[in-house]
């Protein structure tokens, strides 16, 4: 097949964003056969790529890549990433028309990443296929950053739109695709194909983790509590500096590790300082490409996904939850929902209350201090990554999905 992929924020794994979804599909999809062109921002692509002037043509990776000169930062403000949404969603569609395909692959976020989908959708007639990463417009909502009651009628209109053109829509959870069942898709033409595990990557010895823990003067077996990831709002990565405080009462080895940037960095700095942990048992560590990922994970005894405490946030699909199944790590999050579920059922590691960093540094601390937990939590996290959610499988879901889309099955 010819796959016209879009996807606003393509991240190539030599970055340090490390969402590399799209990136990891589209080269197997070629390795498979089918052609992929990937149409892009500029945004999280590359130093080399942040000066262009104008929409570029090249190959990112082995993959064919039109790059569109569009920044964005999570330090905009909600207008002006709504201004770069748009703004890419029109330039993306002059060219998503020039651009032969059977079948056009748009991802999300942003919803307006169905407007040059549908454009492709229309003017070449060839079928959509529209993969959900986050609901929009109800997690903006829940959130009260969309508040304007036109912009919310015009969101929700949207998505009606997006999920309604597309012959199939795939889902990064189960509480996403039963949230676009409700708007009126058949389940049959939804697919959930959540975010997966590179085992490859991240099975490394723990030796890898060696100078890691040496930087951070730990001890052979001290406790180590990692955090790797973006520092937005919605991360709720203050969580871990709460935590950090109220672990010095229960368990004083503990030590903390967050990597990442964004918006609500400072904040996190200052309240780590205001609590008098930083550089004592917690430290900030500025982001690292995913290929350099393995070596914090491997130095980790428990690594954590956390988000603020609003329910519609328990769907998500976060990267780092999958990375930590493929180093064989315990995960501990602070949420429920599926992935909860997951982890309860399967002793991969521990569900931690959002609102009591006390009983949660307890929780914590007899989770790490349980040698015998611990030891069975590590296989069961590498058992789900290599029996659920390696990539190549959720990969090889994928490719099924598109094909019976190019079929019009």
């Amino acid at each position: 097949m010819r796959i016209l992929y879009l996807h606003q924020y393509f991240v190539p794994p030599q970055t340090a964003h490390g969402v590399t979804r799209s990136y990891e599909f589209a080269r197997r999809l070629i390795a498979n056969g089918h052609k992929v062109h990937m149409i892009t921002s500029s945004a999280m692509l590359p130093a080399e790529y942040q000066d262009l002037r104008h929409t570029t043509e090249t190959e990112i990776a082995g993959i064919p890549t039109t790059i569109i000169p569009v920044p964005y930062s999570t330090a905009m403000s909600f207008s002006e990433r709504i201004r770069a949404f748009f703004r890419f969603a029109l330039l993306a569609s002059r060219q998503a028309i020039r651009h032969p395909a059977d079948v056009v692959f748009a991802t999300s976020t942003p919803l307006t990443i169905a407007v040059p989908g549908m454009a492709a959708h229309f003017l070449q007639r060839i079928p959509m296929v529209f993969e959900v990463r986050d609901l929009w417009p109800e997690l903006p909502i829940a959130l009260g950053a969309l508040r304007n009651p036109f912009a919310k009628a015009a969101a929700h209109a949207l998505e009606w739109a997006a999920y309604h053109t597309s012959s199939h829509v795939v889902a990064l959870s189960p509480g996403m695709a039963e949230g676009v069942i409700r708007r009126g898709i058949l389940a049959h033409r939804v697919t959930v194909i959540p975010n997966s595990c590179d085992i490859e990557l991240f099975d490394v010895p723990p030796s890898r983790g060696e100078a890691i823990r040496a930087r951070l003067g730990l001890r052979p077996g001290q406790p180590l509590v990692v955090y790797t990831g973006t520092f937005g709002l919605i991360n709720g990565v203050t969580y871990l500096v709460e935590l950090a405080a109220a672990a010095r009462a229960v368990a004083p080895e503990m030590r903390f590790l967050l990597v990442g940037f964004g918006a609500e960095r400072e904040k996190i700095v200052d309240r780590a300082r205001e609590l008098g942990v930083i550089n004592e048992t917690l430290w900030l560590w500025d982001p690292i490409p995913k290929v350099q990922m393995p070596d914090v994970l491997a130095a980790a005894t428990v690594a954590t996904s956390t988000v603020i405490p609003i329910k519609a946030l328990w769907n998500n699909s976060a990267n780092k939850f999958f990375d930590a199944l493929a180093a064989g790590k315990p995960v501990a999050i602070n949420y429920g929902g599926w992935q909860a579920e997951i982890l309860e059922a399967s002793g991969a590691g521990v569900v931690l209350p959002p609102d009591d960093p006390l009983r949660a540094a307890r929780d914590l601390a007899a989770f790490v201090n349980d040698q015998d937990r611990l030891k069975r939590a590590a296989p069961a996290a590498r058992a789900l990554a290599r029996e659920r959610f390696s990539r190549d499988a959720m990969a090889q879901k994928l490719e099924a999905v598109l094909v019976r889309a190019a079929e019009g099955r």
